[in-house]
């Protein structure tokens, strides 16, 4: 973690730590440091918050200055800025967007030439830049050196053309529910399911710059559970701003979440021998139900730590084609680098098509646990979880749970926060066993009262 740059590249409420003067240096870096051997080209997409517009012309501002062309896809998903940047010989791109946070905040994510997230080694110089410790000068572009701006939609429409080549039927009568977020995916998700026959009705894909993420997407699946039961729909998938995560909502409203997705269609392209070392690729936070499923499916799994960059980095490592987490970011690694929650829920109607089946029956032999998280505010991450007391408590609820449950401590990468993780038979006994474990932080003298 650096001080801008994060997992998930430099994120910020907007104008207050991360402002209009941060997009430009990083622009005036950028334009600069993919500029020294040749003219640089730069792709730049960004969501619907009000704020991406304002980043979006600093950062053009500071790329031209520095010499760079700089090409505008405007509004489109993460996935789309990923795909455009490598596979038609940009230096890098650029998405500005905070995922799913509030509309207030954004982010620049910078993604390099092969599509992946920039090395940390770079974005420590762009941050020694900001910070004025940069030990090179950076020069302003002159006359004819001075950068062009370029429009840019056909890299978007060629992005959409790429998703609609992906699905292997036509989605011919199927009724679809979508779900757009107020953000990026409403300028893509319904040309794709309308060209590939289905009857799609929309939700929340009216954006004006403050509704991104507000009461609606993946992150709020109560409004396309009661739209897919009012409608009668086949099936419904909800994406987050950017729309790099997808959840899904089968035909009688239950939720399909990232796990479910996981076992939907890895099961499927075991079936398919599609699988690549007949593994799939999870975080700690799935559910033990998921790898109970898997277990008596003879699918392999990996645990990596929180996070789509450690995910794809165990993908990238040792060969595994699909990976993702509990909040619907999955990756398919044939199709690209990135979670992408379009991508995702094309796979997903595969796979139901393709079986003749429905996204029910699909996942009904995955049985989720109940699962508690409580976030525990603390004086010191470390100690508190390093604790021997602690440690002692962990391991003495571990062994009460036995094969029908787990705990698990981890410490918030952003806050003062330890989360303290139970998944068990009921929620009684998920209660009891955080509580077990809090008790003895508060004992200790690790809590903040």
């Amino acid at each position: 973690m650096g001080k801008y740059f994060g997992t998930d590249g430099f994120r910020g409420e907007a104008n207050v730590n991360l402002t209009v003067e941060h997009a430009y240096q990083v622009g005036r870096f950028l334009g600069w440091y993919y500029g020294k051997e040749h003219k640089a080209k730069i792709v730049i997409g960004k969501d619907t918050r009000r704020s991406s517009y304002m980043f979006e012309y600093a950062l053009v501002s500071g790329l031209t200055a520095s010499g760079a062309d700089v090409y505008l896809l405007h509004v489109t998903t993460t996935p789309s800025v990923s795909f455009v940047t490598r596979t038609e010989d940009f230096d890098c791109g650029i998405m500005i967007s905070a995922s799913h946070n509030p509309f207030y905040d954004n982010g620049i994510k910078i993604i390099n030439g092969l599509g992946h997230k920039l090395d940390a080694s770079v974005e420590d110089l762009i941050e020694q830049y900001i910070d004025g410790v940069f030990s090179e000068d950076v020069p302003y572009a002159t006359r004819e050196n001075i950068g062009r701006t370029i429009d840019y939609a056909q890299g978007r429409n060629r992005y959409i053309g790429y998703l609609i080549s992906i699905a292997t039927r036509s989605f011919k009568d199927k009724r679809i529910g979508l779900d757009c977020s107020n953000g990026s995916a409403s300028a893509i998700a319904k040309s794709v399911y309308d060209a590939l026959g289905a009857k799609t009705y929309v939700i929340n894909n009216q954006p004006d710059g403050t509704n991104i993420n507000t009461n609606c997407g993946s992150t709020h699946i109560e409004n396309l559970v009661a739209f897919v039961k009012e409608k009668g729909l086949d099936v419904g998938f909800a994406y987050d701003g950017d729309a790099d995560r997808c959840i899904a909502v089968d035909h009688e409203g239950n939720v399909v979440d990232g796990d479910l997705i996981l076992y939907a269609c890895g099961c499927y392209m075991q079936e398919h021998n599609e699988l690549n070392n007949n593994t799939i690729v999870t975080t700690v936070m799935s559910n033990l139900g998921l790898y109970k499923a898997l277990d008596k499916k003879g699918i392999c799994y990996e645990k990596t730590a929180v996070g789509d960059k450690y995910v794809y980095e165990n993908m990238m490592n040792n060969g595994h084609c699909i990976g993702g987490e509990q909040s619907g970011h999955i990756i398919f690694s044939k199709h690209a680098t990135t979670g992408d929650g379009i991508l995702t829920s094309l796979k997903v109607m595969e796979a139901v098509l393709e079986k003749k089946t429905t996204l029910h029956d699909l996942v009904k032999e995955v049985k989720i646990y109940p699962q508690l998280l409580i976030n525990v505010r603390v004086h010191d991450k470390l100690a508190a979880q390093e604790d021997a007391d602690v440690k002692a408590e962990v391991e003495k609820v571990a062994m009460q749970l036995g094969d029908d449950g787990r705990i698990l401590l981890r410490q918030s990468g952003t806050e003062p926060l330890i989360r303290v993780m139970v998944e068990a038979g009921s929620d009684e006994i998920c209660a009891t066993c955080c509580q077990q474990v809090i008790d003895v932080m508060k004992a200790k003298g690790h809590v903040i009262e």
